[in-house]
């Protein structure tokens, strides 16, 4: 994992941690920001991939 993909899975899991304190439903913000991080993770490596083939 690059230094850029985990601060891109962290930078979404605040957002989600910070919306979820706006509804008052912060584990459902939680939840929202990791799979957005984690699909974000997926996206940068599989672009990553691509140039270097």
């Amino acid at each position: 994992m690059s230094s850029t993909d985990g601060l891109v899975f962290v930078a979404f899991l605040f957002i989600g941690m910070g919306l979820g304190m706006l509804v008052n439903r912060v584990d459902a913000g939680t939840l929202l920001g990791m799979g957005a991080g984690f699909l974000s993770m997926a996206l940068l490596r599989m672009k990553k991939d691509k140039k270097s083939c």
